[in-house]
């Protein structure tokens, strides 16, 4: 009897051993099933793959140029991207004032071949390094993010001088301090040898010129430059001799009040031709060279800044020597319909 139940007891050890063996096979079974990731026939993980596809297309750059005013998704693309390296600005899908900040801030502090605020090819090239650590990026480091400041009841001065688009008139001055950092001399005729800051442009400017006048020679033209650069302070001692000749209001026709002049934005080039003696008039319209400009000037990236019939939009006279750089494609545009660089901008960026 006594051998019966120790061999009953044996029995029922021992089920209970192999019963906890299986239920441990079965919990070992779960966890790696747990821990060993899915993977398809090639031995990769789809979801793993799907965030990294996810995480590429996050950070896709646009392959196209890009300028204020331009909307869609490239922009927001290149938004999301300005994002994620700390830019502080609205994914709108629409290239804003933040937008244009901060590629220019971008451009300053990377020291491309133009600071423009265009989104362009080198551009696309500095943010892809960016991205993999290969160059550092930090915002405002460049330029600082700021707004307009008011320094008169209808007057402002910029707070982005560095873009080609940059307004500047009456109401929209440029800083005191503002001089380009980029201020080269154009290889182009000039009437006088003196070597003369009023030779300078900025480069992007500059290089867009020598095209320029390099096509007007091949017509058997005689452009000469005659005015680019002029800084803040020698536009206050021109402004004075104005003044004491014509007075105030008769002068503000003509010449701009220190800060709103666009030749110290340095992409402006006053140009002229021995058919009027080197002057700078409004007779210079009517030569072959004058009427080449009206036709021609947008291919380079230049516009008649002020046109005739748009004096009262501009608030300066007619003045068919006054060439401003915007770029290729604001230029076509403005030259094509007859417009000015005001109307162009209020109807791209109406904010």
């Amino acid at each position: 009897m006594l051998k019966n139940k120790i061999l009953y007891v044996f029995v029922a050890c021992s089920f209970i051993l192999v019963l906890g063996a299986c239920n441990a096979s079965k919990q070992d079974t779960n966890t790696i099933n747990q821990e060993e990731p899915k993977t398809d026939v090639n031995g990769k993980n789809p979801d793993q793959e799907e965030n990294i596809d996810e995480a590429e297309q996050e950070l896709a750059l646009p392959t196209v140029s890009l300028q204020k005013g331009d909307k869609g998704e490239d922009v927001l693309k290149l938004q999301k991207a300005l994002h994620q390296l700390g830019y502080p600005i609205t994914e709108s899908s629409q290239y804003d004032r933040k937008t244009v900040w901060a590629i220019t801030d971008i451009q300053i502090q990377t020291d491309v071949s133009a600071i423009t605020g265009i989104y362009d090819e080198e551009t696309m090239h500095i943010l892809e390094k960016a991205f993999t650590k290969e160059r550092s990026i930090t915002p405002e480091e460049g330029l600082p993010l700021q707004d307009d400041k008011k320094i008169e009841d209808d007057t402002v001065t910029i707070a982005n001088p560095y873009e080609i688009l940059a307004l500047v008139n009456k109401q929209n001055a440029l800083p005191q301090d503002y001089e380009p950092i980029d201020l080269v001399t154009p290889n182009v005729r000039f009437p006088f040898v003196e070597d003369l800051p009023k030779k300078k442009m900025r480069k992007i400017a500059a290089d867009a010129l020598e095209k320029m006048f390099a096509a007007a020679d091949l017509e058997g033209l005689d452009l000469f430059a005659q005015s680019g650069y002029r800084s803040y302070e020698r536009q206050v001692s021109l402004f004075a001799v104005y003044v004491t000749k014509y007075g105030e209001k008769e002068a503000n026709n003509f010449s701009a009040r220190p800060g709103e002049s666009e030749h110290q934005s340095g992409l402006t080039m006053d140009v002229t031709s021995p058919h009027v003696n080197y002057d700078l008039v409004i007779e210079f319209g009517e030569t072959e060279e004058g009427k080449w400009l009206q036709e021609h000037a947008a291919e380079y990236g230049f516009i008649i800044r002020y046109p005739k019939g748009k004096e009262e939009i501009t608030q300066y006279q007619y003045e068919p020597w006054h060439l401003r750089y915007v770029g290729i494609k604001a230029a076509k545009e403005i030259m094509d319909r007859g417009i000015t660089l005001e109307e162009y901008l209020e109807e791209i960026l109406p904010e």
